[in-house]
């Protein structure tokens, strides 16, 4: 076990690699099998030597699972209620996406799947197109209608 100041050393070390919420920070002092006092202590300290920011922490989540997961708000969101950060924080971190970037990277992965399925029906392609993109976190309606514009041909309604 290790000693209250070994802990917060290692958690500001840990902090200064790359950013982390009060959720992470939490569960490596229960795995150090620290009291709620001392974890009460540790945070606090983080948060004042501003180690630990819960708004940077979520833009960078956002801004990372986004450009380079290329995930959709809906699973982004998914994520950042799982380590318990604020409805007010992640919905302003999530607002922060450009509209027409978060289409642009719809419409690309489609497009790539699209490439990758073979021989299925037309309905049978829309469909796990869907399932696809709903599964990268992307917003049904939105698919659906990026979806009509790539595929006028086909009727889907």
């Amino acid at each position: 076990m290790k000693t209250e100041a070994e802990t917060l050393a290692a958690l500001a070390a840990y902090c200064s690699q790359s950013e982390r919420c009060l959720y992470d920070l939490r569960r490596k002092i229960r795995d150090a099998g620290l009291s709620s006092d001392a974890e009460k202590r540790i945070i606090h300290r983080l948060s004042d030597e501003n180690f630990v920011d819960e708004r940077r922490f979520a833009r960078a989540f956002v801004n990372d699972k986004f450009r380079f997961n290329r995930w959709g708000r809906v699973k982004i969101t998914y994520e950042l209620k799982m380590r318990d950060i604020k409805p007010s924080i992640y919905e302003e971190a999530i607002s922060g996406i450009d509209e027409a970037e978060y289409l642009s990277t719809l419409r690309e992965l489609l497009i790539a799947k699209q490439r990758s399925i073979k021989g299925s029906s037309p309905e049978e392609l829309f469909a796990k197109l869907i399932r696809f993109a709903t599964s990268r976190g992307f917003e049904t309606p939105l698919i659906i209608s990026t979806l009509k514009k790539m595929l006028k041909n086909l009727d889907y309604d």
